[in-house]
């Protein structure tokens, strides 16, 4: 009897330890309790399977008929080998980025007549990219693909990631975006691709008003992209939609009559019913129903739907009210000390000092003036000392000669206002030592060619119109000189007659006191 009860006593034990370590279980392996997100309504979707068709189908005929016609466009169509395909689309979606299609067909052509394979590009140096890159702003991107193309020759075997995920993980620079597209457009992958053109397209459809950089409006954009995209056209479908959003869903004067999928279009459709319910209190019938005067569909979750906008629809923005973007930062605003030194060329003509900038950060690897960032605002006495000292350290030897005041130049850059405070220093032989690694002396020409920034070449043209001025007026200095003191003296006795007339030939005031100087400003 003691066996028996105590066999049922283990086996009670032993189930009770088995329904503990079951609830154990459950509660390691349960997610932590997080509130659940109000749901979005599918009024920003797409809830009947036979729109996305017609939508596919209407975005495409348009696309065939009057897209654009462009290189990367041409190449990946044509081009039978996988790899150079990839490759070619690539480099057009990095150089795409933050740069407008016109600017960046020129640097394309150029770049693909250089380094027509990934290879060609593995084996440049970093110089000769930055020298390519040169005017296309962000110059990072031209480092990433340089890295990322090393990479593919070291560590792939000179094969270009075919997947979407394997572009993501494999190349440096690649995001979601830059990975869908290519993977798309190259390798036929079934993908949406969600950039701003295809945000705002997407946003003024299905009306999301919310912030557009929202963890939940990106995910729900990303969400309709993919349920959007054509499977058998992918490729095509994704650059359509970014086609509309470039030529036609514009970010101010969309051409809404224009539209291929207006039909679509939630934003279009409730302004379309204001306009005719405005028109219609101004006829006097407002209370009367008529066929042609749509119902305007509205989120039945307005109130707590993470992509109805927070702010009241604004009548003067039409369409416009979609996407809501947060107010952009003010950029910083900085004044850099710089200094065009030249020299006598060993083969005549001019030389001019350049140093490299650190190989991180802003204009990463280029190379410039003398510069020195003006923490403070200082006479134009400090100035001159400072950018003095660092010129002298530059060159490794103590500067005596005076520098002479060129202008300012302003140069804008997308998070900063920047002005240079140019000045110019002229030296002889003797002065300079041979150029470093961070340092090069480089004739006008050579210069031109260089990896330089935009706004370097700004300040040449500034220093170029003020030697130009300067040589004038030393040819011409005595003709120059007779003119202007016969207008002088035309200026002081028309003055001198028109205050006498005004005074009743009262005493005349010093001359000097009618004249200022004025400080011209060059920007």
């Amino acid at each position: 009897m003691n066996r028996l009860r105590s066999a049922v006593f283990k086996g009670k034990r032993a189930r009770q330890e088995s329904v503990e370590t079951k609830v154990q279980t459950r509660k390691r392996s349960k997610k932590p309790f997080k509130e659940e997100e109000p749901p979005s309504s599918s009024y920003h979707s797409f809830s009947d399977p036979a729109d996305v068709v017609q939508l596919r189908s209407q975005l495409l005929s348009w696309y065939d008929e009057d897209k654009r016609e462009l290189p990367w466009r041409t190449l990946g169509m044509t081009e039978s080998d996988r790899n150079i395909r990839t490759y070619a689309v690539w480099v057009s979606e990095i150089m795409l980025q933050q740069t407008q299609v016109a600017t960046v067909k020129d640097y394309y052509n150029r770049w693909m007549k250089r380094w027509p394979r990934v290879q060609d590009l593995a084996a440049a140096t970093l110089e000769e990219v930055n020298q390519m890159w040169a005017g296309l702003g962000y110059y990072s991107r031209g480092k990433r693909l340089h890295e990322g193309a090393q990479k593919v020759m070291s560590e792939l075997k000179g094969q270009m990631p075919q997947t979407v995920e394997d572009l993501l993980k494999q190349l440096p620079g690649v995001g979601r975006y830059t990975a869908a597209a290519v993977g798309s457009i190259a390798l036929g992958q079934v993908t949406g691709a969600v950039d701003g053109n295809v945000v705002r397209v997407l946003c003024r459809l299905r009306a999301v008003g919310a912030d557009s950089t929202s963890p939940a409006v990106t995910e729900a954009l990303w969400n309709l992209a993919n349920l959007l995209v054509d499977p058998e056209r992918p490729g095509d479908f994704n650059q359509a939609m970014m086609e509309l959003g470039a030529r036609v869903c514009t970010p101010k004067g969309p051409l809404c009559f224009q539209c291929p999928v207006q039909s679509h279009c939630r934003s279009y459709r409730k302004v379309y019913v204001k306009q005719k319910q405005n028109s219609m209190k101004l006829l006097g019938k407002v209370h009367k129903t008529t066929p042609d005067l749509p119902d305007i569909e509205d989120c039945m979750n307005g109130e707590t739907c993470l992509l109805c906008p927070s702010e009241p629809w604004d009548h003067e923005l039409g369409v416009q009210n979609f996407p809501r973007k947060p107010a952009k930062k003010a950029p910083r605003v900085e004044r850099t000390l710089t200094c065009v030194v030249s020299r006598p060329g060993e083969e005549g003509g001019e030389e001019f000092l350049l140093t490299q900038r650190p190989n991180k950060g802003l204009l990463a690897g280029l190379w410039e003036f003398p510069s020195l960032l003006l923490k403070e605002e200082n006479s134009e006495v400090k100035q001159k000392k400072a950018l003095r000292d660092e010129i002298s350290t530059v060159l490794r030897t103590s500067m005596t000669d005076h520098l002479q005041y060129v202008g300012e130049v302003m140069h804008i850059f997308s998070h900063i206002h920047q002005t240079y405070v140019v000045y110019s220093l002229s030296l002889t032989e003797s002065n300079t030592r041979a150029q470093t690694e961070k340092t090069r002396w480089l004739h006008r020409s050579a210069l031109q060619e260089a990896a330089v920034s935009t706004g370097l070449k700004k300040i040449l043209k500034l220093f170029d119109s003020v030697d130009n001025l300067k040589e004038k007026v030393s040819k011409d200095g005595k003709k120059q000189k007779h003119a202007s003191l016969k207008n002088d003296k035309k200026l002081q006795m028309s003055k001198k007659s028109r205050l006498a007339a005004a005074n009743g030939g009262g005493t005349q005031p010093c001359i000097s006191s009618f004249f200022k100087t004025v400080k011209e400003e060059n920007s």
